[in-house]
């Protein structure tokens, strides 16, 4: 394990079917006003709204409802849901849905009480709230598996007018108190957000594995996950009802980015870094920017980390290694991965996200530049566009 860290996370986490035991019990530690925060309104058509308002009925909360959190939560829609939470000065803010509801509901938190540009200040800057601020407590209910954004601090926002999409980790105060986590409330998602979901835990997986070429135990838990999650996505794949992959699906996304399997990591991002962008341009659901650039990006990288992606094709794809140099196996894996794109249903070309050749000098310069084991030039993200172009 390389470098010296600190591991904490304060998440109380409720896992199964046992919602309203679950809730209540959760509720029970915060205030009376509860700002509750959810999306389109699915949650209504499911039964998870009717389930979630009685407990908070039964609790003797009072609710104050902001809906119509976007797949891309813009800024106009943060500001609108500061002055929500600041107006009703709320004790609690429960966020009902997946990964940008409650990257929402983060954001809400932080700027609220702050007292100045919160988007230049903790999106742009990456500043922190200062130890004298007031912030919201968050707690969540899961509908759908992806980010992990109900165990961690992560917040990205759209600033729309600019093309810009940034996301700030937040630290310890920002990371959600409780999630409720119950598997069969991701059953109703249709096939391409349960889709997106699955390739944006890889992905997260992903962007921590590949870094560094030391004997980590960071990627060791890595391998297991990412085994765990192929073979759960095969099964989802044909069967959405099936409790035992979907409640997988979903125990590995939390654990995929909880900050666990990052440490002692250097780690990359560069593949989210480019799929934000992308999203500011199109509106692309994140998972399939993610995916339609993955390989792309791999197969550009691959020589600079070639040890890694062979261990890659090796353990979490099963490839033998016999007959075949490194590079040659490293390059399967990078196939494989390819391969299970397609097969999922996942987006394999940017093609498909709305993205036009004359885009991507635009998407290149907005992009912010990184990397783990190249630093990414600008050029070079013109090179994994076009060749992520159908």
């Amino acid at each position: 394990m390389l470098g010296n860290f600190i591991y904490y996370n304060p998440t109380k986490l409720y896992f199964g079917t046992e919602v309203e035991k679950n809730l209540h019990d959760a509720l029970n530690n915060f205030g009376k006003k509860v700002l509750l925060v959810y999306g389109g309104g699915s949650i209504k058509n499911n039964g998870i709204y009717a389930t979630v308002t009685k407990v908070l009925k039964e609790t003797d909360k009072e609710v104050i409802e902001l809906s119509g959190v976007m797949p891309n939560p813009t800024l106009a829609k943060l500001l609108e849901g500061v002055k929500i939470a600041k107006e009703n000065d709320v004790d609690l803010i429960l966020a009902v849905g997946g990964g940008s509801t409650i990257d929402y509901s983060k954001g809400v938190a932080a700027a609220a009480w702050y007292d100045g540009d919160a988007w230049e200040n903790f999106w742009v800057k990456q500043n922190e709230p200062a130890a004298d601020q007031k912030v919201i407590p968050v707690g969540s209910v899961l509908t759908l598996a992806g980010t992990g954004s109900e165990m961690n601090g992560g917040s990205v926002i759209t600033d729309e007018e600019h093309k810009l999409k940034l996301g700030k980790v937040f630290g310890e105060r920002l990371i959600p108190k409780f999630a409720i986590l119950n598997p069969e409330y991701t059953f109703s998602l249709p096939q391409n957000q349960m889709v997106a979901g699955i390739f944006d835990i890889m992905s997260h997986i992903m962007e921590q594995y590949f870094s560094g070429d030391d004997d980590s135990t960071s990627d060791y838990l890595a391998e297991g996950l990412m085994r765990s999650l192929i073979a759960s996505s095969r099964v989802a794949i044909k069967d959405p009802k099936n409790y035992e992959a979907r409640s997988n699906i979903m125990w590995i996304a939390t654990w995929a980015l909880n900050t666990l399997i990052g440490k002692g990591k250097r780690q990359d991002w560069m593949v989210h870094m480019i799929a934000h962008t992308i999203g500011a341009f199109t509106h692309a659901t994140h998972g399939m920017a993610l995916s339609a650039i993955s390989a792309a990006y791999y197969r550009l990288i691959m020589k600079f980390g070639v040890h890694r992606f062979a261990r890659f094709a090796k353990v979490v794809w099963e490839i033998p290694a016999e007959g075949k140099t490194e590079s040659e196996l490293a390059a399967a894996g990078i196939d494989a991965l390819e391969n299970w794109i397609k097969e999922i249903g996942a987006a394999s070309n940017v093609s498909v996200l709305g993205v036009t050749s004359d885009m991507i000098d635009d998407i290149a310069a907005a992009t912010i530049l990184g990397g783990g084991y190249k630093q990414i030039t600008k050029e070079d993200i013109v090179e994994i566009l076009k060749n992520a172009v159908k």
